[in-house]
């Protein structure tokens, strides 16, 4: 009785943990945003390596403590953002002309997890390259909701106690 107990106490603990947290933007934020040229395999794959080039700066406003701290991060570090874009362009013998703008930007609706964004102009860092007529990527970058893995951009979770179920059941 004990045993089935546990496993029950522990399938339960499985099911909350890996349940989808709504995550709400607070009002208080600075989003991230880059728009594809359009959405051919070649604009998309552009897209992902301009994200990849610049994920270790995205990474460090993690360590900000404040929205403040990074608003200064943001605007000094322009320039280099501009750099890396205008590199990742280049080695991809792409001509495209590209725009980054810190400052009040227009988002369309956008529902994720559940949770619908209205439409607006937010505090953001956008780069739009080309005609940014493609699919875009965006986070948060205060607070902290940007989780981009250096090298593949890929988060992946685990949690010991489900290996561990299905390692045995």
């Amino acid at each position: 009785m004990k045993k089935t107990i546990i496993i029950l106490a522990i399938i339960i603990t499985i099911l909350s943990i890996n349940k989808e947290e709504q995550v709400k933007i607070p009002k208080e934020a600075i989003r991230f945003r880059i728009i594809a040229n359009s959405n051919t395999q070649e604009d998309q794959n552009i897209k992902k390596q301009i994200i990849k080039n610049l994920s270790s700066n995205i990474v460090n406003t993690n360590k900000l403590n404040s929205i403040e701290d990074t608003r200064k991060y943001l605007k000094k570090e322009l320039p280099e953002f501009t750099s890396i874009v205008e590199r990742t362009l280049n080695e991809n013998s792409n001509n495209k002309v590209f725009h980054i703008n810190y400052g009040k930007n227009y988002f369309p609706k956008k529902e994720y997890k559940n949770v619908i964004y209205p439409e607006g102009k937010y505090e953001s860092l956008v780069i739009t390259i080309g005609e940014g007529q493609g699919e875009n990527f965006w986070c948060v970058l205060f607070p902290p909701l940007c989780l981009i893995d250096k090298d593949n951009q890929n988060v992946e979770y685990k949690s010991f106690v489900k290996e561990v179920l299905y390692k045995y059941f």
